[in-house]
């Protein structure tokens, strides 16, 4: 695969030819983007129109269900999707190098270590009003936040599968099925949601059922797909293999883990603070609006970053390093320039427009309004980032990039927030402005990382991590990069 894609850049020597390999790498980035950013808006979707038809049954129900989706859900989909994300930097690098025997492996045994993670993770959702109630949150709310996580752990469940399944088809470009799936599920899931939740006006419980239902579907869907034998020698059955190197598998797992937990918890701060400021409830709604719709357009760029890290990774595995690097300068510009000013400015045209579809409260509308600018800038900002990560789980840099995010989300932004916000008495724009610097500072940490880098490095490292993981091919020379 990666032969066919790989670059000779050193052919490029003029603006025309440099156009040409622009728009060459724009497709094929694309071809991969599209459907990844389908699968996960469509995915994104399924727990988000929850929060929207829960929003037309009370407001109570929607803080309910916005701190179980943000909060509680999120704290666990951050871990396990950011522990499954291991397998992007083995299962790329090892369709790069013709290994593709290996990615049944790799994807067991995450299965394996994300088994063993879920069971504490169940602990959280059966606990979570007693947590959520030192957390200050209203005390109503946190009492129904609590019942329906706790109606939701088959969903927890879920992700266990689902998340690894969808790494290993990611990297042998096996994404359309995916967004298939998932397109289906979440059809099933408007409909079912309308009816049991408004139309027979059965509210949390049903949204609970409906909600598990559907991911339920996508992790037997993609099951079927795999051992339907689909996927040719990715997958030769349940080998005992893969219950050998779980130690340092478990290391690189964890690096993922905390590289996106750190980026994807960020932002979901902003509702457990408002839950400190005044009017709590209208506050906590009108945050989770927000970032609502932030997170819808941040699955765009999780989309690229899948495409990216598909892409950096088969090149560093089949020791192409000039197309790596190509592949990041077409793909930073691409999502940077286009992709981020056009998410930036749709909330800030809609502005009036999209706060009833969430809500019937005209505090919470008017709140939500007021903070629509800011949120429209941070989407934009929030383009590049994604693609940033989907680099550094390309070439395994997950452990430097999360130091990075450590210092500048919670020893900068986030004490940055609550001094604007509580100190300076600026409310939730103080708040989110201060988390906006830390933001700032995280993607300039990110992109001098990313022009420092020795790609003939990576491509020596990858090769000598598919050693590690699975054996070596047959020795492949490494293409010189100029810096």
């Amino acid at each position: 695969m990666s032969s066919a894609y790989a670059i000779d850049i050193q052919e490029i020597k003029n603006v025309k030819e440099f156009l040409r390999e622009f728009y060459s790498e724009s497709k094929k980035l694309w071809y991969l983007a599209v459907p990844a950013i389908c699968t996960l808006v469509f995915q994104y979707s399924i727990s988000a129109i929850t929060q929207v038809f829960a929003g037309h049954v009370g407001d109570i129900q929607l803080a309910a269900v916005a701190v179980e989706n943000n909060l509680i859900a999120g704290f666990a989909f951050g871990i396990l999707y950011g522990m499954g994300s291991a397998l992007e930097t083995l299962c790329g690098q090892a369709v790069g190098a013709k290994k593709v025997e290996m990615l049944g492996i790799y994807m067991q045994r995450s299965w394996i270590i994300l088994t063993v993670i879920v069971i504490p993770l169940t602990s959280v959702y059966i606990l979570a009003t007693p947590i959520l109630k030192p957390l200050h949150q209203n005390p109503q709310i946190a009492k129904a936040a609590g019942r329906f996580t706790l109606w939701m752990i088959p969903e927890l469940f879920a992700y266990v599968i689902i998340f690894p399944v969808q790494k290993f088809l990611q990297s042998q470009s096996k994404i359309l099925v995916m967004a298939g799936i998932t397109a289906v599920a979440l059809a099933g899931h408007v409909v079912f949601s309308w009816l049991f939740m408004l139309k027979f006006n059965w509210g949390l419980p049903a949204a609970g059922a409906v909600l598990n239902a559907a991911w339920l579907f996508i992790m037997v869907a993609q099951l079927v797909y795999i051992f339907s034998w689909a996927c040719g020698d990715a997958w030769n059955g349940f080998s005992r293999k893969a219950f050998g190197n779980l130690r340092a598998f478990l290391r690189l797992s964890l690096a993922s883990e905390v590289m996106l937990c750190l980026e994807m918890w960020y932002f979901v701060a902003l509702i457990l603070i408002s839950g400190y400021t005044k009017n709590a409830e209208i506050s906590v709604d009108a945050t989770s609006i927000c970032i609502n719709i932030l997170q819808w357009t941040i699955m765009v760029g999780i989309g690229f970053n899948a495409a990216i890290s598909v892409r950096v990774s088969n090149e560093l595995g089949a020791r192409h390093p000039r197309s790596a690097k190509f592949c990041v300068i077409v793909a930073t510009i691409t999502t940077s320039v286009f992709i981020g000013i056009i998410l930036g400015l749709i909330p800030i045209v809609l502005r009036s427009r999209y706060p009833p579809l969430f809500t019937k409260s005209s505090a919470v509308q008017q709140l939500v309004y007021d903070l629509t600018p800011l949120l429209g800038f941070t989407i934009t900002l929030n383009s590049l980032q994604p693609t940033l990560s989907g680099v550094a789980i390309g070439a395994g840099w997950q452990s430097h990039v999360a130091y990075v995010n450590i210092v500048c989300y919670y020893f900068v932004g986030i004490p940055i927030g609550l001094l604007l916000g509580f100190a300076f008495n600026k409310g939730l724009k103080g708040i989110w402005y201060g988390m906006l610097i830390g933001n700032v500072v995280q993607t300039i940490a990110v992109i001098v990382m990313v022009l420092r880098t020795d790609w003939n490095k990576e491509a020596l490292l990858a090769g000598a991590r598919i050693k590690k993981w699975g054996g070596d091919s047959e020795p492949q020379p490494v293409e010189a990069v100029s810096a």
